[in-house]
């Protein structure tokens, strides 16, 4: 973490499905709040909440730019999330690993039983 303490954290951030979608707005491009608000249907006030959180976990930050504020994504503060993400990615693949294999084990019994009928 930096120097400055964060007052929400990246997981608290990404809770809410309004800020999601704001960042997946982000994610295509850097956007003024005006254009991020006409999105929503809620008011402005609401949207600078959503805005101020992300801003607050470093996972947006915003640059005035003549009399708009633009916001952008800080696409190195999502580490925090794929590493913590990267560990479900491995034990799903070991799940998905051992069903593989009780699968095409049980397909094998089946075949050897169904010889053995005949």
């Amino acid at each position: 973490m930096t120097s400055v303490s964060r007052k929400h954290d990246v997981f608290q951030a990404i809770a809410d499905p309004t800020r999601r979608q704001v960042l997946q707005m982000l994610a295509e491009k850097d956007l003024p709040i005006s254009k991020i608000t006409a999105q929503f249907p809620v008011s402005r006030t609401a949207i600078v909440k959503h805005l101020q959180i992300l801003t607050e976990a470093q996972l947006i930050n915003g640059q005035k730019v003549g009399r708009e504020k633009i916001y952008r994504l800080q696409t190195e503060s999502f580490n925090e999330l794929k590493q913590w993400l990267s560990y479900f990615d491995q034990f799903w693949d070991n799940k998905l690993s051992m069903l593989k294999y009780s699968v095409e084990n049980n397909d094998e019994n089946k075949e050897g039983n169904l010889k053995e009928a005949d």
